[in-house]
């Protein structure tokens, strides 16, 4: 990494320091001195954390509209950077609710309907491209442990709720 000709003032920090325990006003100076390995430290933090303290900060640069232009180009990399992990979030809820409904043993069908959806919103779910509340997550997972197919002696399968009736 290119070594950085980046100063602080009156921070009690050091431009060498982590940038995410840089205090505002080593992120501003940075922003407006800075050069482009001091920027890309920036924009990897955010990326890092998209909703952390260099993020919050450069937004709080932008908002006082200092630096010009360098502020809205940090703006538009936290945008961006907040967009990809709400894509990656959404795709592991998807993910866990397909491997729940493989979990459950059950057809997509009687998922659904012990959960209280529909089939269709229940696609939409494995798909990613609605994310079901936290409680009909809960529920979900909750369905999965009760109905997971249970081994029984050689290789015969039973529902654990087969097993409880049985009792």
């Amino acid at each position: 990494m290119m070594p950085s000709a980046l100063h602080f003032r009156n921070v009690d920090a050091s431009p060498a320091d982590a940038v995410e325990t840089w205090p505002f006003e080593g992120v501003l100076a940075a922003l407006e001195r800075g050069t482009l390995p001091d920027w890309r430290r920036l924009v990897r933090a955010i990326y890092a954390d998209p909703w952390g303290t260099v993020g919050r900060q450069v937004e709080e640069a932008q908002e006082l509209g200092l630096p010009y232009g360098v502020a809205d180009l940090f703006a538009e990399a936290v945008k961006t950077a907040r967009a990809r992990a709400v894509r990656a979030e959404r795709e592991a809820v998807a993910g866990e609710v397909r491997a729940l409904v493989g979990r459950s043993g059950l057809t997509r069908s009687e998922f659904a309907e012990r959960v209280g959806t529909s089939v269709s919103r229940l696609s939409t779910y494995m798909s990613g491209k609605v994310t079901p509340s936290a409680a009909l997550l809960i529920r979900m997972q909750k369905l999965a442990a009760k109905t997971a197919p249970v081994r029984s002696g050689a290789g015969s399968h039973r529902t654990a709720q087969a097993v409880d009736v049985g009792r």
